[in-house]
């Protein structure tokens, strides 16, 4: 097994980066719609934005300018593009001895470049930032799985990595569901988790609501639904737990992360499809809270014994 520091930081890594590129997706579209759309009421959509963020503001006090100040240019949170990808490339320097130079570079390049985006962003709009965040967060990870053995480094990327999904991907559902008269459209929601494509050559018709809930909840084949990263996340917990076995460890082979994760997992294969989307804002906010006891299942189990990092305000990471 990995040293359980180095452990800690890819699957913080995972996180990290995979925070950052969802973000990035949903402030695009929220900046967007604005511009588009001259009759959203901007105060509400964005206090229902930060509130769905996990940061709540009053809205008379919420605007653009807060939105982006708060969730992509505030350096001290891990909850904003600019304090993932900064914690992302810390981490990074933690395990520099398990991570190949390819990664290595791509993260410093990127959190080295963060001021010039941030200069670019104020002047000419934020939509080139979000961009390059995208594209240098596909850059990681595409190195990763071109670069790194398959070993338990990888597995714990790959878990930080699919666990932050389900969660953000929950949260993007959350802004259509639970937004009322300023929610996006579900060809937004769907554009913001690129799945936009995917949904039209899977059922080759018009978006429909139902249908594009499901499409985001239970596809199997499409990689940011929350079954499929639920699916990669118990793979890759299952497979730890083997190398733990082979390890002489023979103690609660099937662990508390594993058992979290498998039973949201359970109740979206098994469960009706009317039944989940039949309550779908309290499905939403389990599976967020899934995710949270999840990491810290995992912090428990594999990690040195300390607070786990999670959303602000829950914990800063």
């Amino acid at each position: 097994m990995v040293l359980s520091r180095i452990a800690e930081s890819l699957f913080w890594i995972g996180r990290y980066v995979e925070r950052a590129d969802d973000t990035a997706r949903i402030l695009d579209v929220h900046t967007q719609r604005l511009v588009e759309d001259p009759w959203i009421d901007e105060q509400k959509a964005c206090a229902n934005l930060l509130a769905l963020m996990g940061v709540p503001c009053p809205p008379e006090e919420a605007d653009t300018e807060r939105v982006l100040a708060t969730l992509a240019f505030d350096r001290a949170s891990p909850s904003s593009i600019t304090g993932a990808l900064s914690a992302a490339r810390e981490n990074a320097r933690g395990a520099r001895e398990v991570l190949s130079a390819e990664i290595w570079e791509s993260l410093n390049v990127t959190h080295n470049a963060l001021p010039q985006q941030r200069t670019m962003a104020r002047r000419y709009g934020p939509h080139s930032m979000f961009r390059f965040v995208r594209e240098r967060s596909a850059m990681v990870f595409g190195l990763a799985d071109a670069t790194m053995s398959r070993d338990e480094g990888w597995l714990f990327l790959v878990l930080g990595r699919s666990l932050e999904r389900v969660d953000m991907t929950a949260r993007m559902l959350s802004t259509r569901v639970l937004a009322g008269d300023a929610a996006p459209s579900w060809t937004l929601v769907l554009r913001s988790t690129g799945a936009y494509e995917p949904y039209l050559r899977t059922y080759r018709g018009a978006v429909n609501s139902s249908r594009a809930a499901e499409f985001l909840l239970l596809d199997r084949l499409f990689p940011r639904s929350v079954f499929a990263s639920l699916e990669r996340a118990e793979g890759c917990l299952a497979e730890l737990e083997r190398v733990n076995v082979r390890e002489g460890h023979r103690i609660g082979v099937a662990g508390e992360a594993h058992r979290i994760v498998g039973r949201a997992r359970t109740m979206l294969e098994f469960m009706q499809t009317d039944e989940i989307l039949a309550r779908l804002p309290a499905r939403l906010d389990e599976l967020q809270r899934t995710c949270s006891a999840a990491s810290e299942a995992v912090t428990n189990r594999f990690f040195t014994e300390q607070a786990p990092q999670v959303w602000v305000p829950e914990g800063v990471g």
